[in-house]
């Protein structure tokens, strides 16, 4: 029986494992190499060696109650999208809260995981700031490391880079705009990241250059009515219309309205890939800071010489510093050989979580994928999902059909090949499949029967994590409440000063609004005119399951 868990890394991921350890009395060790909580989140003014930095000015692109756990919402008077140390506020005080932080030893670093016998338990041996190296055996393990432990490096690729006299660097380098004062560069790749250290850096450099070798669509945080667009549009609705209509439909009809915005071939960044085929940018300022010659959009890198860059173009950008914000999606070089199930080009997870050829299900992965949403929400359902198994209250299928499944789920991916589509899932499905696992996914039918004004919410409303703690394992109280309030904490950092009120307190009517103009008329003319048999099928998708 698993009764003690090691937990290797003691960011948002770490903390909702240590918490879901707790909540069904299981008793975790939490081993941080950092002498403190929040892992990415945790800004440092000098990066450290194989550890993900942030810049000083980082400001998250997820609205905070998209980013909320599920128990414990971010106080209603925090901004809507948050700097980085509100986040890092927020984490410290959901681990006081919850009693997590004595269970946590700083400053510990993981030389390695090895399997001990095959009862399943493993030893882990860590190695203290003095280097006093200390052996402890566990029945389980959690990593929680992440995605983001190890840059990638695709400028070493071009060729003549041995030559250039500038400085290239990582993002991870990245601090903040004013080391570019007066300079020329050059970014490489475009991403979130990139984009806004470009729309930054622009307030100091002389110009900077972006290189795409596919482009991007990019939207805006702030939708129609000011409305966080994820909470706008990442609803239980719009993701049932998704299962409904083919992607084509949503494709043209979403990317039209983007190009409304701003043309995106007028603007160099219409990509190769269709909208939902990859994640795109957030930004609200880069468009005009292309529009205003601050950023200047350039296709794919060929060559560097000592002091310039080419492009595929036949231009050259001269005199210049580099920049690159490729993430590497990492191993886990802590863990021994073979532990781990490779299925093409990407580790092999069943449901991202479990690797499926190990003997004994004591290994749990949690926090090491990536959606167009917040990592906090599904990191933590995977751990609540991890820690029924390992308390034997769930099964895992047989190794052979884990295996299939993950290949299964390795050919059926929609998303463009590039370095993170391994590790892609969609928000709503992901986090309703696991929930599913402990029984936690919320019934609409019994919604719509017992309490039609929590039902509106849960269909036209965003898909909060508040939603998977209505029911099933963990159950909380303040659920219900969470979701019904959470316009109001949306609202409540700008009621900055007195103005005539406007009556915006019921969502559902902001959601029937927006989504008719989305999906409403469109798609219901989809419905009627292309597709009648369409209309039984989104019954059925409204209410999966039987009361």
């Amino acid at each position: 029986m698993v009764r003690t868990v090691a937990v290797i890394g003691a960011g948002p991921s770490g903390l909702s494992a240590v918490k879901s350890c707790l909540d069904e009395d299981l008793h975790p060790t939490c081993f941080e190499s950092s002498d403190d909580l929040g892992g990415l989140w945790k800004f440092k003014e000098v990066s450290e060696p194989n550890r993900a930095s942030i810049y000083r000015s980082l400001t998250i692109n997820i609205s905070k109650e998209m980013m909320s756990f599920s128990d414990f919402p971010i106080p209603a008077d925090f901004p809507n999208y948050m700097h980085h140390s509100k986040i890092l506020n927020y984490f410290r005080m959901y681990a006081e809260h919850f009693k997590l932080l004595q269970h946590i030893r700083f400053q510990v670093k993981k030389k390695k995981n090895c399997l001990a016998s095959n009862r399943g338990k493993w030893e882990v041996v860590t190695e203290k700031l003095d280097g006093k190296e200390e052996t402890h055996v566990f029945d389980a393990v959690i990593c929680c490391t992440g995605h983001y432990t190890y840059p990638n490096l695709p400028l070493r690729d071009f060729p003549g880079l041995d030559t250039f006299q500038g400085r290239y660097f990582h993002s991870w380098d990245y601090k903040g705009p004013e080391e570019m004062h007066r300079k020329r560069l050059v970014i490489v790749g475009i991403s979130n990241s990139g984009s806004d250290i470009a729309v930054e850096s622009r307030k100091f450099a002389e110009q900077v250059y972006m290189s795409t070798r596919r482009g991007a669509w990019v939207i805006r945080q702030v939708s129609d009515d000011g409305i966080p667009v994820d909470m706008k549009y990442n609803t239980r609705f719009v993701h049932i219309l998704f299962q409904l209509f083919p992607m084509r439909f949503f494709n043209w009809f979403s990317e039209k309205k983007l190009n409304a915005m701003y043309d995106h071939t007028m603007y160099a960044l219409k990509p190769k890939h269709r909208l939902f085929s990859q994640i795109p940018v957030i930004n609200d300022d880069l468009p005009f800071k292309i529009l205003s010659g601050a950023v200047i959009i350039k296709p794919n890198v060929t060559e560097i010489s000592s002091s310039s860059v080419f492009f595929e173009d036949g231009s050259v950008a001269d005199k210049v510093g580099i920049f690159q914000q490729h993430p590497h999606p990492s191993d886990f070089p802590y863990l021994p050989a073979n532990t781990l199930y490779k299925s093409g080009h990407r580790v092999g997870l069943y449901k991202h979580v479990f690797p499926p050829t190990l003997e004994h299900p004591t290994l749990a992965v949690v926090g090491f994928i990536h959606a167009l949403g917040a990592i906090m929400p599904q990191a933590e359902m995977q751990a609540r999902w991890a820690v029924q198994v390992l308390k034997g209250h769930k099964k895992l299928p047989s190794s052979q059909a884990m295996v299939k499944a993950v290949e299964k789920d390795t050919k059926s991916m929609d998303y463009i090949v590039s370095k993170l589509s391994p590790l892609q899932v969609d928000f709503v499905s992901y986090m309703d499949d696991l929930a599913g696992e402990i029984g936690a996914r919320p019934s609409l039918l019994w919604l719509l029967l017992t309490d039609y004004m929590l039902f509106k919410e849960v269909l036209w409303g965003p898909v909060t994590a508040y939603q998977y703690r209505l029911t099933g394992p963990g159950k909380w109280d303040g659920a219900r409440q969470a979701i019904l309030t959470q316009f109001q904490r949306m609202f409540q950092p700008l009621k900055t000063r007195k103005v005539e009120e406007v009556n915006m307190a019921s969502s559902g009517g902001l959601f029937k609004l927006s989504l008719t103009l989305v999906a409403g008329g469109a798609a219901v003319y989809y419905m009627h005119i292309r597709e009648p048999t369409l209309l039984p099928n989104l019954v059925s998708k409204l209410f999966p399951q039987k009361m």
